[in-house]
């Protein structure tokens, strides 16, 4: 039996593994904790094959930047120098895809990282710094996964559901973005997890998102008309230009095909299955 230890209690990405694995109950023994105060420093970890570590700011006010760094950078590292010390195998770190500082752009083995925000840039320093703890007995896991979605996910993809919801009309796009399904993300962990692989990851969908294809299956399950039209297309750069929102909807931010490194099929459920199950209930 693995074992695994989560720690943030209140995280989605846990929260939904955590459930994920349920399912193999003779296979997985999970528990998480808390690392909001420095109770977790008196825990042992030794029982544990496997750390992930889930907890992390993502918005704080521009005054309080340090925290940004002092909780996605010092407190992972701290978590990973105390399951090395104490004998965990693997320790698995989710980083972002923002890493690369571009809300659109086509990612490749070979775009360097160059982050803008502080929720990135304090990941990426992580990344580095987790880098140096890695050895043949200690595997460092660094996903950087692209939006992540599922039922009850905050963020980004509740903007595309309010737009399908909301308006009539919306452009007709060929874009391409890459974006995960929480199930898909589980169980791209699980697999790693079950490999004790190190290394960097990029886990995405099997197929790319097209906004105009989202939008109109999330108004087709909610029984809305949404017309996609190619009217209002000439405003897109302009809006683009201007606006970080209009280049995360209406952009192209996308992996690479061969950036996958799994031999193992992680993609559960396909993309119009999974907006189904997003969207349901």
């Amino acid at each position: 039996m693995i074992k695994i230890l989560i720690t943030g209690t209140n995280s989605y990405i846990g929260t939904s593994f955590n459930k994920w694995v349920s399912q193999y109950p003779d296979k997985y023994f999970v528990e998480t904790i808390s690392v909001r105060n420095d109770h977790w420093k008196e825990r042992s970890f030794a029982d544990y094959d496997v750390v992930l570590h889930t907890a992390a700011i993502v918005h704080v006010k521009e005054n309080d930047t340090d925290k940004y760094f002092k909780v996605n950078r010092d407190l992972a590292v701290e978590v990973a120098e105390k399951a090395k010390h104490e004998g965990v195998k693997q320790f698995v770190f989710l980083s972002t895809m923002g890493v690369y500082g571009t809300e659109t752009g086509h990612i490749t083995k070979t775009t360097r990282p160059d982050p803008k925000t502080y929720y990135a840039k304090s990941k990426y320093d992580a990344e580095q710094s987790l880098k140096m703890l890695a050895t043949d007995e200690f595997k460092i896991a660094i996903l950087r996964p692209p939006l992540v979605y599922g039922r009850g996910c905050k963020g980004n993809y509740q903007r595309l559901v309010k737009i399908s919801l909301r308006f009539p009309f919306f452009p007709r796009l060929n874009n391409k973005r890459s974006i995960i399904y929480i199930d898909n993300l589980s169980e791209f962990i699980k697999v790693l997890i079950d490999e004790c692989s190190g290394g960097l990851f990029f886990p995405q969908n099997k197929d790319y998102l097209n906004t105009t294809a989202l939008v109109e299956l999330i108004a087709e399950i909610h029984g809305k008309r949404i017309v996609c039209t190619q009217m209002f297309n000439w405003i897109i750069p302009m809006l683009m230009k201007v606006s970080g929102s209009s280049r995360k909807v209406f952009g192209s931010f996308y992996y690479d095909k061969d950036m996958d490194k799994l031999d193992r099929e992680y993609n559960v459920q396909s993309f119009k299955d999974s907006i189904v199950l997003t969207e349901s209930g």
